[in-house]
């Protein structure tokens, strides 16, 4: 996937549940043009907790004296009131944080990342013998782009990984290539076996270093592991077709089969004729000799395509598809790295002429729905037949410089594995969610329900914080008519996103409300992850979700950037739901059920291991409702060095 200069201009942009106490600490703060820290005091006294807490219950306002820095919000004159809250059913961690967190600055926990150097794109991925083999894009002579190769590594669960080989693929010695072995595919043949389709960047001329794409097969397909692949002997297998772009031409996709028996594959390209990115069909008989036979489907004005990814999502269920699956009860999802970001287009396929059709035209590639709203890029799926998932992995870059690579000697990690399907109440989108494996790792519970979240008020959560975590919340809908259908358009997801440039600090009648992550205790360093109602000309309201990174930390030489969208709020929907998993320096949000999702880079300088808190927070003018709390901290499965034993 790309060239180096893209990869530049990627890496650097711009108690008991229901029935425990409430414990409130209030700090009365004066509102100070200056944001020096005041003084405050509080006289002891006691007071019932609000409506949803239920009257047996005391809040216990204790005489409180401290120093205290500007929290995130003063409103005029108003006085905002923060609260400490303390949660029950927390269980007392039971490991030190040297034994949970890494000691080497923003170095994740649980996501996947090489010990050390460069990587980019997720490659090739399947479950073969009991193991799911990870293939990605890898410099193994350093930490920025360059000379590259497919590493490997294998895991039983998606989430304990072992690495395998860091140049399962390198380039050469042949001409095709010599400059590198580019993004690709893993295909399941026939007889069980896996085959590797791969960009080659080839020396084909000084001028044009033409991309073909290639073959390589198992050294042993006895060997569970896969660890040594064979480069196939008629490489290249499909060259650049007569008025292509030869240096536009990469990224194959997984091979499926079409009503006519035979192979097809698709390349990522531009058009030949117009001004945008393209997806190019080839098709075969034996999986080795191609033959390139129409584009599926372009669009105008996007940009070179990288990454396509093609495959089949139920109208109905959760459960994923074999590619090759094609019915009247399916749609198909076309995806392309473009822009600096991953689109996708819901429509059909037909397997017959060959031509895919989008459902709505206004939600093309390019201009439509996205993967991910945040830092998320060139990502691949697969299909895992054992659980009947489709399985998604993208590529995290880093938002700070190569100087600070080089520091920290790696850069870039995976996101987490995320299951995929087709949204039986939209039939238009996509919803994501954490592979449930994931939840292996929760350690450490907070857990409470029917509590509110005062108008201009911050609370501290106890009992379990670090920098990995997964806060899992549900806020109860405000009782005004919502305008739930968001049209799902990227112009209208860029208002969206410059809402939530404002950050945690403006208010609103509803919010910003949500959670504050990797903060320290003074609230210097803080990312925020929020829901922003705002009201639509028809009288109605849209919901906004936001990652803000502009206070995630004091240096001034990394990206802090605010993404966000409008979020699809059904009828149906009887909640407002966030789930954010934080891991050092990335931050993951899921916001309902998964509709829509932002990742964050972030590069806190204070709020690190343990002294990183999280924070509940309400800066709208109308109390909010929280139906229930869970938080858990997660417990660190860093990739093993050593194979695992078959």
């Amino acid at each position: 996937m790309g060239s180096t200069a893209e990869y530049a201009a990627l890496n650097n942009r711009g108690g008991d549940a229901g029935d425990g106490e409430l414990e409130f600490v209030p700090l009365v703060i004066r509102s100070s043009p200056s944001h020096e820290p005041v003084q405050d005091e509080v006289q002891k006294s006691s007071m019932k907790a609000d409506e949803g807490q239920g009257d047996n219950q005391q809040i216990e306002w204790a005489q409180h004296k401290r120093q205290w820095k500007l929290p995130i919000c003063i409103i005029g004159a108003v006085v905002i009131v923060v609260v400490s809250l303390v949660l029950g059913l927390v269980v007392s961690e039971s490991k030190s944080d040297m034994e949970v967190y890494s000691t080497e600055l923003y170095r994740t926990g649980f996501h996947f990342q090489p010990q050390k150097n460069w990587m980019n794109d997720p490659n090739g991925m399947i479950k073969y013998m009991g193991y799911y083999h990870l293939f990605y894009q890898y410099n193994p002579d350093g930490p920025k782009w360059g000379n590259i190769n497919w590493g490997h590594a294998v895991s039983k669960d998606l989430v304990h990984w072992h690495h395998i080989n860091q140049s399962a693929l390198a380039p050469g010695p042949d001409w095709y290539d010599i400059y590198g072995v580019w993004s690709g595919s893993s295909t399941l043949l026939p007889d069980g076996t896996p085959a590797i389709l791969y960009t080659g960047w080839s020396n084909i001329s000084t001028s044009t270093q033409a991309q073909t794409q290639n073959l390589a097969v198992p050294l042993n397909a006895s060997d569970p592991l896969l660890r040594d692949w064979v480069k196939s002997p008629s490489n290249p297998i499909m060259n650049p077709g007569k008025g292509f772009n030869t240096q536009n031409f990469r990224d194959p996709t997984e091979g499926w089969i079409g009503a006519d028996g035979q192979w097809r594959v698709l390349i990522g390209g531009t058009m030949l004729k117009g001004k945008g990115g393209t997806a190019h069909l080839y098709k075969s008989r034996n999986f080795v000799n191609w033959t390139y036979v129409q584009d599926l489907h372009s669009v105008n004005y996007t940009g070179m395509w990288e990454c396509p990814d093609f495959y089949p999502v139920a109208m109905e269920g959760r459960d994923g598809l074999d590619v090759s699956t094609n019915t009247v009860k399916v749609k198909h999802v076309l995806k392309a790295s473009t822009r600096n970001h991953d689109y996708y287009t819901v429509g059909t396929y037909d397997s017959v002429l060959d031509t895919f059709v989008a459902d709505d035209p206004e939600l093309e590639v390019g201009f439509g729905m996205r993967y991910d709203y945040g830092k998320f890029y060139a990502s691949k799926s697969f299909f895992d037949k054992s659980t009947s998932r489709r399985i998604l992995f993208g590529w995290v870059s880093e938002s700070d410089s190569d100087a600070d690579a080089i520091t920290k000697g790696w850069s870039g990690l995976q996101s987490l594995p995320r299951q995929v399907w087709l949204d039986p109440d939209t039939g238009m989108d996509l919803v994501q969610a954490p592979v449930e494996e994931v939840d292996g790792l929760h350690r450490d519970q907070v857990f409470k329900f029917n509590f509110t979240l005062p108008a201009g008020s911050v609370m501290a959560i106890e009992g379990v914080h670090g920098p990995q975590l997964d806060i899992q919340l549900e806020f109860n809908k405000p009782d005004m008519p919502m305008n739930l259908l968001f049209n799902g358009t990227d112009a209208t997801s860029l208002v969206g996103q410059e809402v939530c440039a404002n950050g945690t600090s403006h208010n609103g009648l509803y919010g910003p409300f949500g959670v504050l992550v990797l903060a320290e205790k003074d609230l210097l360093e803080q990312t925020g992850v929020f829901f922003y109602l705002t009201l639509a000309y028809d009288g109605t309201w849209k919901a906004i979700v936001c990652s803000d990174e502009s206070r995630s930390s004091m240096q001034t030489d990394v990206d802090k950037a605010s993404y966000g969208t409008y979020v699809r709020v059904l009828e149906s929907d009887q909640y407002l739901t966030l789930r954010t998993l934080v891991d050092h320096s990335i931050v993951e949000t899921f916001a309902q059920g998964g509709r829509a999702v932002i990742t964050s880079r972030v590069y806190p300088t204070m709020a690190l291991n343990n002294d990183a808190y999280f924070f509940l927070f309400n800066n709208g003018t109308q109390d909010i409702k929280v139906q229930s709390l869970n938080a858990w901290r997660m417990e660190a499965a860093p990739p093993d060095e050593m194979e695992p034993k078959v």
